[in-house]
């Protein structure tokens, strides 16, 4: 038996509504079973984040270190262990089993002492990242992945009526500016590359076999262009001076296209815009600075 973190119980009861409090519910039972099922034994106290339990494991049967990862079976995280399988540990954390009913998985262990938020030098840290991405970005999504294609439709349709709940003319006029960026390269195709999505310094750790410096962890995957996922990289420990470094850094070492990417930068803007509106926030600082920087104002 293990203690359910409060925190995640708090995430879930909050963010995921019915499906969040049915998968607390199951989730004593279903860590019984995977450890049972997988042959497992509990190695230390559960980690969290906002939307998973992480179980330090070891495998009976050869001692291999090793996290259970428990988390609400849904429309990004489905897509996880298909990312792992066809990046095989290459720039990300090993897939070791997976049960596609409940999509519990067994990954590699890695250390949770080594993230890259813990590098001071921030140009250094987004090195490493844009390094990771251009692995991870290198081939094409496989079958059936979610399509980035789907997903900028569905933002630029629903721009028009988040304009108008925008009250301030200044950042009325960057959403919609960053909005027409986002469909000129949407109409210019949206690509099929294999993308992360969500690569932050915090989603990046070193193996504890010493296997690679860093791999990249909790893909929420798509098939497009990589320019769509340089924004966490631009936002987390956000330096204002560092936007435009920060995005050529990235473009080269990725080998995109800079105006391309700027286009999919700015579409994360308006996504963010989106969330932020439809959840009645006031839109974030740090994407208005970005959008200002790659705008060229």
């Amino acid at each position: 038996m293990i203690d359910i973190p409060d925190g995640l119980v708090q995430s879930q009861y909050a963010c995921a509504g019915e499906a969040g409090r049915a998968f607390i519910a199951a989730l004593p039972g279903r860590v019984e079973e995977f450890v049972e099922r997988w042959g497992l034994r509990v190695d230390g106290p559960a980690m969290h984040g906002m939307a998973a339990l992480v179980l330090p494991v070891v495998r009976r049967g050869d001692g291999v270190p090793a996290v259970a990862k428990f988390q609400v079976l849904d429309e990004e995280t489905a897509g996880e262990p298909v990312a792992l399988r066809v990046w095989g540990g290459d720039g990300a954390v090993r897939l070791l089993d997976h049960d596609p009913g409940t999509g519990t998985m067994l990954l590699e262990r890695l250390d949770a002492g080594r993230m890259l938020s813990v590098v001071e030098d921030s140009r250094k840290a987004v090195t490493v990242i844009a390094g990771l991405l251009a692995r991870l970005t290198a081939g094409p999504a496989p079958d059936g992945m979610r399509r980035l294609s789907d997903i900028a439709a569905g933002m630029l349709s629903e721009v028009p009526g988040a304009l108008v709940r925008i009250g301030d003319p200044v950042q009325r006029g960057i959403v919609a500016d960053c909005a027409a960026a986002l469909r000129e390269v949407a109409d210019d195709g949206c690509g099929d590359r294999l993308l992360h999505w969500d690569l932050h310094f915090e989603n990046v750790l070193a193996p504890v076999d010493g296997r690679e410096p860093w791999v990249a962890i909790d893909p929420k995957p798509l098939a497009g262009d990589p320019g769509f996922d340089l924004w966490p990289a631009l936002d987390n420990r956000f330096e204002a001076g560092e936007v435009l470094w920060r995005f050529d850094a990235m473009t080269d070492a990725m080998g995109l296209d800079r105006e391309r990417a700027r286009g999919w930068t700015l579409g994360r803007v308006v996504q963010n815009a989106l969330w932020d509106v439809e959840d009645g926030r006031a839109l974030g600082a740090d994407d208005l600075e970005i959008a200002g920087r790659l705008l060229g104002r």
